[in-house]
Formats: structure tokens, C-alpha cells, sequence
């Protein structure tokens, strides 16, 4: 009987042994894979940190491209227009150009046919219908005075007016019966407006 108590008590205190060391080996297993545990998210901490610094990188970096972009396209934009707006002054330029050179294209066509009338009439035998022949320089003159009336001019109007500066340019006065003091009373040259615009005032003598 004692030594199956013994042997009871030792198997007892054996079993106890086995698991203490059970237990402490778990408890160590649950130390290390804490530790483990640690160590990695203490290691993933720094993986996460250098990812969000790349992403900052990058955004920083995509955002000088669309900045640099959107420059490189302002600049394409500014020298488009400055090119359309120096193709749009040549335009401008030729076509005052062409105004200028041809505004006079309309009269000189119609005052051709009356050089032509002039060079017929010139070429005829006037010594048998000298009367014939100035009817014929008169419808000429009358001609030529449409023409020129159709474009604008007008026959300044002087003998017996006042005397406008504007519009006559005095070279005389004379003592007249038939005109009052500062009336024209006599026209050495006619003057003419184009267009309401006095291009040649008339030469007149004024009353005294």
C-alpha cells in the first residue's frame, strides 16, 4: 500500500510538473508571437509612412506636370492669337492698300469714254461744220461734267454771294453798280466741292 501510494504521489506530482511546464510554455509561446505581433506593425508603421511620403511625392509631382501643362498651353494660346492678330493686320493693311489703289478705278473708267470722244472728235475735218464741231466739244464738256457730278462734285456757287472765306478766295476788289459792298461781283475761276469738301475755293473779285 505505500508504495502504491508513492507511486501515485509521484505520477500526481509528475503530472503537476508536466503542466507547469505546459502552461509556461504556452505562456511563452503567447509572449513571443505578442512580441512578433509588435515587431511587425512596428515594422509596418515605417512601410506605411514611406508609402504615404511616395503618394505626396507623386500628387506633388502630378501637380507641377498639370501646372507646367497648363502654362505650356497658355503660352500655345497667347502665341496663336498674336499670330492671328498679325495675319489679321496684313489683311487690314492690303486691303487699305487696294482701297487706295483702285478707289479711283470707277471714274477713270467712265472719263475713258470721254478721251475717247475728245480723240474722235479731235481726229474730225472741222474746217466745213465749225458749228457742228463745237456742238460736238459741247456734248463732250457736258460728258465729262456728269461724270465728274455722278462722283460727288459740285460747282461752288460765287457771283453775287457774300463773300465767304471758306469758300471764295478774293484776289481783287472793284468799285460795282450792280453788286453790294462785300458781294462777288465777278468769277476768275471756278471752284468746286467734292463730297460737301471744298477742294478748290473760287477765285473771285469782291465789291468794295
Amino acid at each position: 500500500m505505500t508504495e502504491e501510494k508513492k507511486i501515485n504521489g509521484d505520477q500526481a506530482e509528475a503530472q503537476t510538473k508536466a503542466t507547469e511546464e505546459l502552461k509556461t510554455e504556452t505562456s511563452d509561446s503567447i509572449d513571443n508571437n505578442m512580441e512578433n505581433e509588435t515587431t511587425s506593425k512596428e515594422d509596418e508603421q515605417p512601410e506605411s509612412s514611406e508609402s504615404s511620403e511616395d503618394n505626396a511625392s507623386e500628387a506633388a509631382a502630378e501637380d507641377n506636370s498639370k501646372k507646367a501643362e497648363a502654362e505650356e498651353n497658355g503660352d500655345a494660346k497667347y502665341l496663336r492669337l498674336m499670330a492671328e492678330f498679325q495675319n489679321y493686320k496684313k489683311r487690314v493693311a492690303k486691303e487699305k492698300s487696294d482701297i487706295h489703289s483702285y478707289a479711283n478705278e470707277k471714274i477713270v473708267t467712265e472719263l475713258l469714254e470721254v478721251l475717247d470722244n475728245f480723240e474722235r472728235a479731235l481726229a474730225t475735218d472741222n474746217s466745213t461744220d465749225v458749228e457742228g464741231y463745237a456742238q460736238g466739244m459741247k456734248l463732250i464738256f457736258d460728258q465729262l461734267l456728269g461724270v465728274l457730278t455722278k462722283s460727288g462734285l459740285v460747282e461752288v456757287k460765287a457771283l453775287g454771294e457774300e463773300f465767304d472765306p471758306n469758300m471764295h478766295n478774293a484776289v481783287m476788289t472793284a468799285d460795282s453798280e450792280e453788286y453790294d459792298s462785300n458781294k462777288v461781283c465777278n468769277v476768275l475761276q471756278k471752284g468746286y466741292t467734292l463730297n460737301g469738301k471744298v477742294i478748290r475755293p473760287s477765285m473771285v473779285t469782291v465789291a468794295k
